[in-house]
């Protein structure tokens, strides 16, 4: 099976689990749900924030508290995740020489390459596939928590701040600040890429679009937990993979090598004026 292909199949896998965990009953929950996932996972979760939301302000701080635990918990996944990741942006030059090399498309030279590529990772210590571990468990997650919130009704029949949890915020301030937040830590994890995707470019400005538009659709209590989820993203990108920070290093190991490169050049001269002589 080749590269593309299992990519294709692990993204398909991915989706199939959102639209499985999508299916779930929209019902209202409560402590009559049946189900594991209904009564044990859902339920539990809408409780804690209730309970939350009893010691810490309200509905709205019980949301905010609640998504930052959750982001937390997870946080050494996205650790793992966002490392796997650099490391396949670091070899991004060499498999794009690769690629160059072994351009035909016949059987005979595509398995050259796969062969070519699975040495470069090997040697590298990168499993090219291994990103998509934490993003399967995030998701259920995730998920629980937006159920959680949609299907409890007190969580969305309580107010905070200038919005009614149960409606959509009149002066659009919440689905603007989850868009802008989509944003920056969308161009942040695109500024630390080594070279430019095109796809990423585009992504960068057509999901913020994206969480705009659903966030118009959807009650405050869910924009809400957007905007935490989404802001914590923005200090996630900073700590693990923060731009400024790996230009600095891959310049400054531009820097050496090219004062590597400078040092052998003038040895090798050395070296053929010491043979004249």
């Amino acid at each position: 099976m080749s590269k593309q292909l299992k990519k294709i199949t692990s993204l398909v896998s991915v989706f199939g689990l959102v639209m499985i965990l999508a299916a779930c009953s929209n019902q209202p929950i409560n402590s009559h749900s049946t189900g594991i996932w209904d009564h044990y996972i859902v339920y539990n979760c809408s409780q804690f924030i209730i309970w939350l939301s009893k010691h810490f302000g309200g509905y709205g701080m019980g949301i905010i508290i609640f998504t930052i635990l959750i982001r937390i918990i997870i946080l050494p996944l996205m650790y793992y995740q966002t490392k796997s990741m650099l490391k396949t942006q670091e070899l991004a030059p060499k498999l794009k020489e690769l690629q160059q090399k072994y351009s035909t498309r016949d059987r005979e030279t595509m398995q050259k390459l796969q062969m070519e590529q699975q040495r470069l990772y090997k040697e590298a210590g990168v499993n090219p596939f291994a990103s998509l571990l934490p993003l399967l468990v995030q998701l259920p997650v995730m998920w629980a928590l937006y159920q959680a919130i949609w299907r409890t009704n007190v969580l969305r029949s309580g107010s905070f701040l200038w919005v009614q949890l149960g409606s959509t915020d009149p002066y659009l301030i919440l689905p603007i600040l989850a868009a802008l937040f989509t944003f920056i830590s969308s161009w942040l994890a695109m500024a630390s890429m080594p070279e430019k995707n095109p796809m990423s470019t585009s992504m960068t400005y057509i999901m913020p679009i994206f969480i705009f538009i659903m966030a118009l659709q959807f009650t405050s209590a869910i924009t809400l937990y957007w905007v935490v989820s989404n802001a914590f993203q923005v200090g996630q990108v900073l700590l693990l993979q923060n731009p400024f920070k790996l230009r600095k290093e891959r310049e400054a190991k531009q820097r050496a090598e090219k004062a590597r490169q400078r040092k052998l050049a003038k040895a090798k001269r050395q070296a053929y004026r010491g043979k004249r002589k």
